[in-house]
C-alpha cells in the first residue's frame, strides 16, 4: 500500500527537482556554453579573443568608461537619494504618497526613455535648449559621460530612496532615544548610530544603482555619442559576429560577468560584519517641522521627484505634437498613436502576451521556491537560490547572448520564437516575485502551519489553503514588479527579437534609432500608462502605500 504520507512531503521534493533541472537548462547550460565559446576561435580553443581585448586601448577604455559611469552615477545617486529618504521617513512633509508614486513611476521606465527625453530637452535643438538660448543662457552639452550620468541618476536614485525609506521606517526609536540621553544627538547621531544601522541596506541599494548602471547599454548608445562603454562595444561586436561566430562578443559578455560579481563581492564583504536585527517594535515617531522648514523639505523632494518623472511628462507631450518627418511642428495630434496601431500593433501585443505568460511561470516558480528556501531550508534551496539571483546581477545582454549561445542549433532552437523572450524574462525578473513572496514568508510563524497539521489538515493543502494566503500581498508587490520590469524590458529583447517577436521597447528604441521620434513617445507613453495602472491596481488591490 502506497504511503500517502511520502507523497506529500515529496511534492516538495519533487518540486525542487523540477526546478533545479530548468535552472541547469536554462540558466547554467547556456552560461556555461557561451563561457566555453569565449575561448573558441575558428574552431579551435584559443585565449585570442581575451589577447584581443587587452591588447587594444579600444576595449579597455571602454571598460574604464563603464566603471566611471557607474561609480559616479551610484555615488550621485546616494547623494541624492539618501537625504530624500531621511527626510520622507522622519518629518511630516506634505504629499508623502504622492511622492512615492512620482520616485516609483521614474523607477519603472526603461532608462533610454530617459535619455531621449533629456536629447529633446536639452539636445542642440532642445526645447529648454532654445528657450535659454533666446534669453542668452548656453548650456554644456548634454551628450557624452555627463549626459548619460544625469540620466543615470535620476533614473536609478529611487533605489536608494525606497530601500534607506523602509530602512528608516523600521528602526526602533529607543535606538536614537538612547543615543539622546548619553548626550549624542544631531550629526553626530547620524554618524555615530543611524549610519551604521542603515549601511547593509545603503550598500545594497548602492549595489543596485552599479549594477543597473553597467547593465544599460540603450542610454549610453542614444546620449554617449562617441563615449563607449562595454555593454555598448558587446552590442556593436555582436552584431557584427552575428553571421559568423559570437565568440568575441562571449568573451566580452564574461569579463562583464566577472567585473559584475566582482562587485557584488565586494558589497558583501563590507556589509559582512555589519548585518543588525531589530526589533521594529517602536518605529521612530515622525519629528513636526516648522511650516517654514516642512515646506523646504517638501520642495526639495518634490523637486527631485519631479525632475526624476520629467522624462515621462516629455514623452507624454511629444506624442501628441504633430510631426513633420524626423521634426515636431506646430499643434496637436493623434497622428504618432495612429501610426503605432496601424504599424506596431504586433509589437504591443507581443509585449503584454510575454509579460503575462512570463508572469505566470514567475508566480509559479517564486511561490513554490520561497517556501522551499525560507520554510524547507536545504542545501538545494541554497543552490537555487543562488543560480536564480545570477541572471539577476548581470547585464541583460549577457543574458541574451547566453540563451543565444544555447539555443540556436541543435533540436532544441528557440532563436527567433517568443518563447526565449518569455524565458529572458523569467530568468531577469523572477527575482522580484521570489524575494518578495520569501520576505513575507520570513514573517510568518511556523506554529500557523503547525496547527493546522495538528488538526489533520495534509502539509500541501495547508500551504494552499492558509500560507498561500497569507503570502499573497508579498506575492502581488513582487508579481506587479515582475510584470512592469517584464514590460519594460530591453537589454535582452534586443539580442533576442525577430521581425515576428518585437516588443514595445524594442519599438521605441529602433524608431528612434531611425528619428522617428513621434511613434517612439507615443509608445513610451503607452508604457508609462501601463505602468500607472498596473501601480494604481496593486495600491487598490492590497491597501499598501508602498510596492518596495
Amino acid at each position: 500500500m502506497i504511503n500517502r504520507k511520502h507523497l506529500k512531503v515529496s511534492f516538495w521534493t519533487w518540486t525542487a527537482l523540477i526546478i533545479l533541472i530548468l535552472c541547469f537548462v536554462f540558466i547554467v547550460y547556456p552560461f556555461a556554453k557561451m563561457f566555453i565559446q569565449s575561448f573558441v576561435m575558428r574552431g579551435k580553443f584559443s585565449l585570442g579573443n581575451y589577447v584581443r581585448f587587452f591588447s587594444k586601448r579600444y576595449y579597455r577604455n571602454a571598460l574604464i568608461n563603464s566603471f566611471k559611469v557607474c561609480f559616479a552615477a551610484t555615488i550621485a545617486a546616494v547623494l541624492v537619494g539618501l537625504p530624500m529618504a531621511y527626510i520622507s521617513s522622519r518629518f511630516n512633509i506634505a504629499g508623502k504618497h504622492l511622492l512615492n508614486i512620482f520616485v516609483i513611476i521614474s523607477l519603472m521606465s526603461p532608462p533610454f526613455i530617459g535619455a531621449y527625453s533629456w536629447i529633446t530637452l536639452l539636445g542642440r535643438n532642445g526645447f529648454l535648449t532654445k528657450f535659454f538660448q533666446k534669453v542668452g543662457i548656453h548650456f554644456g552639452s548634454i551628450y557624452g559621460f555627463g549626459g548619460i550620468v544625469l540620466v543615470f541618476i535620476f533614473k536609478l536614485y529611487p533605489f536608494v530612496y525606497l530601500y534607506v525609506r523602509g530602512a528608516l521606517s523600521s528602526m526602533d526609536s529607543s535606538l536614537e532615544e538612547a543615543s539622546a540621553s548619553l548626550g549624542i544627538a544631531g550629526w553626530k547621531r547620524l554618524e555615530k548610530i543611524t549610519f551604521p544601522l542603515i549601511l547593509p541596506t545603503l550598500t545594497s541599494s548602492a549595489l543596485m544603482v552599479f549594477m543597473n548602471a553597467l547593465a544599460d547599454y540603450g542610454t549610453p548608445l542614444l546620449i554617449g555619442q562617441g563615449y563607449k562603454v562595454l555593454p555598448v562595444i558587446i552590442y556593436e561586436e555582436y552584431l557584427s559576429e552575428v553571421t559568423t561566430s559570437t565568440s568575441f562578443a562571449s568573451a566580452l559578455s564574461v569579463i562583464i560577468v566577472l567585473c559584475s560579481l566582482l562587485v557584488l563581492l565586494f558589497q558583501q564583504i563590507v556589509i559582512s560584519n555589519r548585518n543588525y536585527t531589530m526589533s521594529s517594535m517602536r518605529p521612530s515617531k515622525v519629528i513636526q517641522l516648522t511650516p517654514v522648514k516642512r515646506w523646504l523639505c517638501t520642495i526639495f523632494c518634490f523637486l527631485i521627484a519631479i525632475i526624476g518623472i520629467l522624462p515621462q511628462i516629455t514623452v507624454i507631450v511629444t506624442s501628441f505634437l504633430k510631426t513633420n518627418g524626423p521634426m515636431f511642428v506646430r499643434g496637436f495630434s493623434f497622428q504618432s498613436y495612429k501610426n503605432v496601431l496601424d504599424k506596431l500593433g504586433q509589437n504591443i501585443l507581443n509585449t503584454y502576451r510575454n509579460a503575462l505568460l512570463a508572469l505566470g511561470i514567475m508566480i509559479a516558480i517564486g511561490v513554490l521556491l520561497s517556501y522551499l528556501i525560507v520554510k524547507r531550508n536545504s542545501k538545494v534551496s541554497k543552490v537555487l537560490d543562488s543560480i536564480i539571483m545570477f541572471p539577476y546581477v548581470i547585464p541583460g545582454s549577457v543574458v541574451g547572448i547566453a540563451l543565444l549561445s544555447a539555443f540556436n542549433r541543435g533540436g532544441f532552437v528557440l532563436v527567433g520564437t517568443s518563447t526565449i523572450i518569455v524565458i529572458a524574462l523569467v530568468m531577469r525578473r523572477l527575482q522580484y516575485t521570489l524575494k518578495s513572496s520569501s520576505s513575507i514568508l520570513y514573517q510568518i510563524d511556523s506554529s500557523i502551519d503547525e496547527a493546522s497539521i495538528s488538526l489533520g489538515v495534509s502539509p500541501l493543502k495547508t500551504f494552499w489553503k492558509i500560507t498561500f494566503r497569507v503570502m499573497l500581498p508579498g506575492v502581488l508587490s513582487g508579481a506587479v514588479l515582475s510584470f512592469v520590469s517584464s514590460i519594460n524590458e530591453l537589454s535582452a529583447s534586443l539580442m533576442l527579437y525577430s521581425a515576428k517577436t518585437a516588443t514595445i521597447s524594442v519599438a521605441i528604441f529602433t524608431e528612434i534609432m531611425h528619428d522617428g521620434y513621434g511613434t517612439g513617445a507615443a509608445l513610451a507613453t503607452i508604457l508609462t500608462l501601463t505602468t500607472v495602472v498596473s501601480l494604481l491596481v496593486f495600491d487598490k488591490i492590497s491597501g499598501s502605500e508602498q510596492i518596495l
